[in-house]
């Protein structure tokens, strides 16, 4: 077959339902699958499909080996395949990178072009010349000046988050996309918190997010395995594989710098001295109910072991999740905050048969002051995350020094609940008191 018998026979498939799509190639050889490999449709994910019109600025931020290098170069072949008198711009953190990544990467712009419409490479120019007339230019983000003066009808912009001198390139480069009845510009990174991803991100741009799990099928296995397990939960495997834009508040009692130092490099040690639930009651039905593990280690040190935490039940129901966390930790006692109503905070408990001491806290001082002494336990090296608590830091991050809450979530129930177990572990002389059944 030739390529237009290809292509056509990849639109016919296109056309089918996606149950017919996934059995009929299932059933094709690695050579007919090869002959289509060039039709995008029949691989891309939902998610990556392109916005519907009207957008001006699409911005793909996605974990890695996602396939967001994919997408911007399929855009591009799409894009000048419409548009025979397209002048795009390619823009990379340097000249060199946009060459190897966005061009000639198995999955850049002349890996993903079938023969008969694949681009002259022109290197000594740093330019892409198509058979139907389209052109693309080159450009490096670390001279803002090369981008004074072109004008363009597309862009493609890669791995914004690494450009060293970000802003000042986009601005030359949104200056000079005026071409065409409707100028657009595809940017794709890895999420990192610069100035130019919040900007685009404040400018409410077209959004595509995802994780690198989404594209496992054609990823090693052996990879997804090992990155999961050494990255997973932390802030560098929240950033580079679930593509979360995590960024640090001015004045958190836990920046995100700390959160990572603090984190245990491996299990914590065994043979605890104590364990303590912490619990932070919803103050409205169905709300949050901050339920953390804590523990003292044989090392002096206090660890958080567990975030238990639960949403939208009711109170018999988060009670018999305190006690599920109690009974898997061996909790020697569980601490709750009471200014809801401490009595009926401990009926409830009871009512869920926790077999160990309660001590029920009346809070006499705002989060951010009992906060404080906790989070100076952390940069002292005293207290350590035993994993990745991802709802739990980013509450933690929140937390403002003399200051109000700007986490996530109306209150911060989860940095309560650890607050609290903290403080009876590290912070209170134990009193003896004997091991009990409330009934």
């Amino acid at each position: 077959m030739t390529d237009s018998d290809d292509r056509s026979v990849a639109e016919r498939i296109c056309r089918l339902a996606p149950e017919l799509q996934e059995r009929i190639l299932a059933g094709t050889s690695d050579g007919e699958r090869e002959d289509l490999a060039f039709h995008w449709p029949l691989f891309e994910r939902p998610r990556q499909s392109e916005p519907e019109l009207p957008w001006r600025t699409w911005l793909v931020m996605s974990g890695r080996g996602y396939g967001k290098t994919r997408m911007g170069a399929e855009w591009v072949r799409r894009t000048a395949a419409e548009h025979p008198t397209a002048c795009i711009a390619l823009v990379g953190a340097t000249r060199e990178q946009a060459r190897a990544w966005m061009i000639e990467n198995d999955n850049g712009i002349l890996g993903v072009c079938a023969p008969d419409e694949r681009p002259e490479w022109e290197p000594s120019l740093w330019r892409l010349r198509w058979p139907n007339g389209a052109r693309a230019f080159v450009y490096s983000a670390a001279e803002p000046d090369s981008l004074r003066g072109p004008q363009h009808h597309f862009a493609w912009c890669d791995e914004i988050a690494k450009w060293p001198l970000g802003m000042e390139a986009w601005s030359n480069l949104m200056f000079g996309l005026r071409r065409g009845a409707l100028p657009r510009v595809m940017a794709t990174t890895t999420p990192r918190p610069v100035p130019l991803v919040r900007a685009l991100m404040a400018q409410g741009v077209a959004l595509t997010r995802g994780r690198t799990i989404e594209n496992a099928s054609n990823l090693p296995g052996f990879f997804i395995g090992e990155v999961t397990r050494d990255y997973g939960g932390g802030r560098l495997g929240r950033q580079e594989l679930d593509g979360e834009l995590i960024d640090d508040v001015e004045g958190s009692l836990w920046p995100r710098d700390l959160i990572e130092k603090c984190r245990a490099a491996g299990p914590p040690p065994s043979g605890f001295r104590r364990v303590v639930v912490g619990v932070d009651p919803p103050v409205s039905a169905g709300g949050t109910c901050g339920i953390v593990v804590c523990a003292l280690g044989g090392d002096g040190s206090a660890y958080v072991l567990a975030d238990a935490s639960v949403a939208g039940v009711r109170p018999e129901g988060w009670a018999l999740r305190v006690e599920a966390a109690a009974s898997a930790w061996g909790a020697d006692r569980v601490v709750a905050e009471g200014n809801q109503g401490g009595a009926m905070v401990e009926a409830v408990l009871r009512g869920a048969n926790v077999v160990l001491p309660m001590r029920i806290e009346h809070a006499f001082d705002g989060k951010s002051a009992r906060a404080e002494p906790v989070a100076a336990l952390f940069e002292s090296g005293r207290a350590k995350f035993a994993g990745g608590f991802p709802e739990l830091e980013d509450q933690l991050a929140g937390m403002i020094a003399g200051g109000d809450y700007e986490g996530p979530g109306r209150s911060p129930d989860r940095a309560d609940a650890m607050v609290w177990a903290m403080t009876a572990l590290m912070l209170r002389k134990r009193r003896a008191e004997p091991r009990i059944r409330l009934l």
